[in-house]
């Protein structure tokens, strides 16, 4: 059975698109602990960090480096935090942030109640910063689709 995430990627589930290439994808979360909040994942359905190849897990920090890096100049954060927990979903992600302190970085604070504007803002905000940085290759077309860029 495909997980929640794999329905995201196949477009059964609408999510919000910041990045995409042949292995992996980058979407806002729903429930953001600071704004600009989204995942890395894998296209490929992979349980738990654990179980990942090394490839793969590479592949998925490098992706996130360099998000965070955009994510740093579009919200004018310190720094990116990057998460693991992998309880919510049964497929492998990456909690990528923009982080202004320790005491922020817990789900205890992420906000499920953000309204969609908000999401899509935060989303479009990364989406320009990462075109900035010369990702545009790898920023879809659209923040609800996967198709290429141009």
């Amino acid at each position: 059975m495909a997980t929640l995430f794999t329905k995201i990627i196949d477009g059964e589930i609408p999510g919000r698109f910041v990045w995409a290439d042949d292995r992996a994808v980058v979407f806002a979360t729903i429930a953001p602990i600071t704004a600009g909040h989204v995942l890395v994942v894998p296209r490929a359905e992979v349980a738990a960090f654990t179980d990942a190849d090394d490839d793969l897990l590479a592949h998925l920090v490098r992706v996130a480096k360099v998000v965070g890096s955009a994510q740093k100049t579009a919200f004018g954060a310190p720094r990116a935090a990057l998460l693991v927990a992998g309880f919510e979903v049964p497929h492998l992600h990456v909690h990528v942030l923009p982080a202004w302190g320790e005491a922020e970085l817990s789900f205890a604070n992420a906000r499920p109640d953000t309204p969609g504007e908000e999401l899509d803002a935060a989303a479009e905000r990364l989406r320009a910063a990462l075109r900035e940085a010369g990702e545009g290759a790898h920023v879809p077309a659209s923040l609800s689709s996967l198709e290429p860029n141009g």
